[in-house]
């Protein structure tokens, strides 16, 4: 996984009435409050999955809203980044089998294929559960296995806000672990 450390930048909104009761330092509080907001981001296209905030650099106070009366921070911070690339080597836990091949996670990434046609020697077998045998070692993958994968490609879908992956397994060192 290449992981990236990007500088971002964010508007936090504070209720006046939490500045007053504020226990810990504004900053601490701003860094919470960027915790919970990152947490509810999942991706980009150009940075790849957000992990978590890790330096909050500065921030200004931005005005006010009239409406609620909330005080509006602009912060700049550093965030640690996960973006999937083309040829890098992953361990992915099978999630789901189909005849056509299995959908693999891996942390962040729920959306990994591997293919049938990129298993070379696994062959689709279905007794009590869907399972990849292969013919020639013996060895199978069913759900819950871990796989040693190599990326393939990679396609951002813009309206889920998701990378979706393709996998292979045709390479040395590569398969169920």
């Amino acid at each position: 996984m290449v992981f990236l450390e990007v500088e971002l930048k964010a508007k936090v909104n504070v209720p006046p009435n939490r500045l007053k009761s504020l226990d810990i330092s504004l900053r601490k509080h701003l860094t919470i409050q960027l915790l919970f907001k990152v947490g509810l981001w999942k991706a980009s296209m150009k940075h790849g999955y957000y992990v978590s905030p890790t330096i909050l650099n500065n921030f200004d106070n931005d005005g006010t809203n009239m409406l609620t009366h909330e005080i509006i921070f602009k912060v700049s911070f550093n965030c640690t980044t996960m973006k999937p690339c083309k040829g890098e080597i992953l361990i992915g836990i099978v999630d789901k089998i189909m005849i056509h091949g299995m959908f693999l996670k891996s942390g962040p990434m729920q959306n990994i294929f591997l293919s049938e046609k990129k298993m070379k020697d696994y062959k689709f077998r279905t007794a009590e559960q869907p399972v990849f045998m292969n013919m020639n070692r013996g060895g199978s993958m069913q759900k819950g296995t871990k796989v040693r994968f190599k990326v393939f490609a990679v396609k951002w879908i813009e309206g889920e806000k998701d990378f979706h992956i393709l996998a292979t397994i045709e390479a040395n060192y590569l398969g169920p672990i």
